[in-house]
């Protein structure tokens, strides 16, 4: 989805390679990361999908991946340039930040909202003439970023809530993160389709119907059960749904 946005906004092939391995190399790098700092709550938990917790690979050898990623993501982000290199590497380190600490607390939410309303940034700040993404595009971001945050998370409340992991999902509590997910996400929708100029049009209200369908089926009994990665899934089918109608209305990116 980065490299297709990065299309959008006019980079060249080469330039949207470049995003799209910068990007790959960053949520590499976060979240195997991520896997080497829950291993001990993860072996706790019983979580039979992680190769670390099951001990079918070395924590060593994570270790080295994660910061091979890393090594490589800083390189291929300021290769984009050195604003565009400057905003991916700040959400990365945002994504960092969170595994380390701010999971456990209120301001979990934080990491995600800045780190996905700054990929506009990243694919913008790398054209020629370095534009700053516009508002609605940065916003949609966001919202998208939170919501999968509250939704990545559902799954997970009761063995984080065990270990003593405290974010703002698990202070909510499974049903109002459930809502509140879907209301970001519905926003980020509706902000995609009123902010750019000219006006929803009959392809924006179809993007938001269809946008809100998906967002609906949150609610469906599966989608309710404590270990459900629906919830997820449905925020990835809905991020993909709205870079599709952005790219087909055509509006301008920067």
């Amino acid at each position: 989805m980065a490299t297709a946005l990065g299309s959008a906004a006019g980079r060249t092939p080469a330039g949207c390679v470049l995003v799209g391995a910068a990007v790959l190399s960053g949520q590499l790098c976060i979240g195997w990361s991520n896997d080497v700092i829950d291993m001990r709550r993860d072996i706790r938990a019983a979580r039979r999908d992680k190769p670390l917790a099951v001990g079918t690979l070395a924590p060593t050898h994570a270790v080295a991946a994660a910061s091979a990623a890393g090594a490589l993501c800083v390189p291929l982000s300021l290769a984009c340039g050195l604003a565009a290199g400057a905003a991916h590497l700040t959400g990365v380190g945002a994504g960092l930040a969170y595994n380390a600490v701010l999971k456990r607390t209120r301001w979990s939410w934080l990491p995600y909202g800045l780190a996905f309303g700054l990929l506009p940034a990243f694919v913008t700040l790398g054209l020629p003439d370095r534009p700053w993404p516009p508002w609605w595009l940065t916003t949609a971001g966001a919202l998208l970023g939170m919501g999968a945050h509250l939704t990545n998370v559902l799954p997970d409340i009761d063995a984080d809530l065990a270990a003593g992991v405290h974010g703002l999902p698990q202070r909510l509590g499974r049903a109002r993160s459930r809502a509140l997910a879907v209301l970001a996400l519905l926003a980020a929708s509706v902000v995609l389709v009123v902010g750019p100029p000219g006006g929803p049009g009959p392809l924006g209200w179809i993007g938001l119907t269809a946008a809100a369908v998906l967002a609906a089926a949150a609610a469906l009994p599966r989608a309710q059960r404590p270990d459900s990665r629906l919830p997820f899934l449905l925020t990835l089918a809905l991020s993909a749904l709205d870079l599709t109608f952005l790219l087909l209305r055509g509006s301008g990116l920067h």
